[in-house]
């Protein structure tokens, strides 16, 4: 009897764990008007970026359906939260805005479209962990106190793209400082960094900065580099910044 009653145990077991991985979406929704205890489907959408990522498979999309605040998360594997044509706004105080932080070495994010306000008391806009890649495009992030993209692997190496993305009223727009020797590769492509205590800041031998089409104007400090690359591909602005440390400029190729 005890061994049937084990056993059966077991059996429901399995199939509660079945049942949470087949009801992961690969496509989720969310809503100004939602609700989380919602299936995050396009017709009954959650509240949140948080109630949609335990809905929503590895390598799937949460989608905006509409304006809304969706709220600070922590993405812990593949995924792209996506916003296209309505306000996604991330307001936070006193955290973080987005934290990515995988379980796996090899994940790979994207945000697209958001936009965060750290009202001056936010940590990080978007604090990067740990991913093997991780692009941010046509976002706005304003207003954190330790910066608007924090990237500071502490275990594997990281790539990041940021893409026509704004960046302002930060402590440093961009911190780019991975523990010791580990690896952070980072692309800024047409973006806007200004009104920052700093702009850019690449710390750390393993860090690399890119630039290209970008404008970085208007901060107290446009770039920092102290052992970390920053490098120009000539086709930058930067200028009216109080200072600016040299930078490694390159013909594109």
């Amino acid at each position: 009897m005890k061994n049937l009653i084990k056993i059966s145990l077991i059996i429901t077991a399995l199939l509660f764990i079945n049942f949470i991985s087949f009801s992961q979406a690969t496509r989720t929704w969310v809503s100004g008007v939602g609700d989380d205890a919602n299936p995050c489907s396009r017709t009954a959408p959650c509240k949140t970026f948080a109630g949609a990522i335990s809905k929503t498979a590895a390598f799937g999309e949460i989608n905006v359906l509409d304006p809304g605040g969706f709220g600070a998360v922590t993405i812990t594997k593949s995924i792209t939260i996506s916003s296209e044509g309505f306000e996604a706004g991330v307001l936070v105080s006193g955290t973080n805005g987005i934290i990515i932080n995988t379980t796996n070495a090899t994940d790979q994010v994207v945000l697209r479209g958001l936009d965060f306000e750290g009202v001056g008391t936010g940590l990080s806009g978007v604090h990067i962990l740990n991913a093997e890649s991780v692009i941010i495009e046509n976002c706005t992030i304003n207003g954190f106190g330790t910066a608007g993209i924090n990237v500071v692997p502490n275990a594997n190496p990281v790539k990041v793209i940021v893409k026509n993305t704004r960046i302002s009223n930060c402590t440093t727009a961009v911190n780019v400082s991975p523990t010791g020797a580990i690896v952070a590769d980072v692309n800024l492509i047409g973006i806007l960094i200004g009104m920052n205590t700093a702009g850019i800041n690449s710390t750390g031998t393993g860090a690399t900065v890119r630039l290209s089409n970008s404008s970085i104007t208007n901060n107290t400090t446009g770039i920092t580099s102290s052992t970390g690359k920053v490098f120009s591909f000539g086709n930058n602005i930067i200028a009216g910044n109080i200072s600016t440390n040299a930078i490694l400029v390159q013909s594109q190729q």
